[in-house]
């Protein structure tokens, strides 16, 4: 097998970002981004992976009186005009960024819940949340619409995926993914208690093995100064891998155990993908793995 063409491995980044520090300001917030650029860059990472709804962070400088049902506009005003200055930090500390998710206009009067990947080569690419909460679907709250595609894309050498959060527990989409698999499937999250946090962590290392790929995913920890619906966030970071002999068995490269960030806590998990050894693996050199397996000649009966 030809391995000139990818890297025996990736280093990422993957950060619990902590809303309570998020800043009170856009320019505070911008340069707390350019300080956790900085750091990933100093470990020694391409690319530097934040959680699910960052945008819970503009709320500590929303205007007064603002009712939770407009939140979604505002949040969305403040990440159409902070992704460029975002974008801006990946040029300048050459670490490349998914910043996380944030509501994005869907042009029909509606809010997408979207992640977007600002890379090294100025390319930007964007993944709207499939599988949407009963909370992103209440119209007295956040009220948002659903995305209708995976998109896959190649930079540095590895094919990638983004999922959010929920999406990363619907085995349809694995089923999907499955026909064209990538290398680093990146999934930035939020959730309120440990239950959501081992939901989304449990189903992101089973990922791992259906799919033989890495699964990176973190979530926000903290509370946003200004929240009106997420007063708690419980989470962690980890990379996962597939269960192999020749990975080390547990299925996990590193894992950050789930905090509430209630002390300030702000883990950063810095950790390297396998590329190599995996597609090895998937090439033929898995324990058990049958490949892009499929259930379409099974029959469900009932007696």
């Amino acid at each position: 097998m030809n391995t000139s063409s990818f890297p025996e491995t990736f280093r990422l980044a993957l950060c619990a970002f902590n809303l309570g520090m998020g800043g009170r300001s856009r320019e505070a917030f911008l340069a707390g981004v350019s300080q956790r650029l900085a750091r990933a860059h100093a470990q020694g990472a391409e690319l530097l992976v934040l959680p699910e709804y960052l945008s819970e962070a503009f709320l500590a400088w929303k205007p007064k009186g603002l009712k939770p049902t407009e939140e979604l506009a505002f949040m969305a005003a403040e990440a159409e005009a902070l992704l460029p200055e975002m974008a801006a930090l990946v040029t300048e500390h050459g670490v490349s960024l998914v910043a996380g998710s944030v509501p994005w206009a869907d042009g029909k009067g509606g809010f997408l819940n979207r992640a977007v990947a600002m890379l090294a080569d100025g390319r930007s690419i964007a993944h709207d949340k499939l599988a949407l909460t009963p909370f992103e679907l209440d119209r007295e709250s956040w009220l948002l619409t659903p995305g209708d595609k995976v998109v896959r894309f190649e930079f540095a050498g590895l094919s990638m995926m983004m999922l959010i959060c929920l999406d990363i527990e619907m085995p349809a989409l694995s089923t999907l993914i499955a026909r064209d698999a990538p290398d680093l499937l990146i999934v930035p999250s939020m959730t309120s208690s440990l239950a959501g946090y081992h939901r989304v962590f449990g189903c992101a290392k089973a990922r791992a093995v259906e799919l033989m790929c890495s699964v990176a995913v973190c979530g926000v920890v903290g509370a946003s100064p200004g929240t009106t619906q997420n007063d708690t966030n419980v989470s962690g970071a980890a990379l996962y891998i597939p269960c192999e002999p020749a990975l080390g068995y547990r299925g996990v490269v590193a894992e950050i155990a789930p905090i509430d960030g209630t002390r300030g806590e702000e883990p950063l998990l810095v950790a390297d993908v396998p590329v190599a050894a995996i597609r090895s693996l998937r090439a033929g050199g898995a324990e058990v793995w049958p490949g892009n397996w499929s259930a379409d000649h099974v029959t469900l009966s009932s007696e």
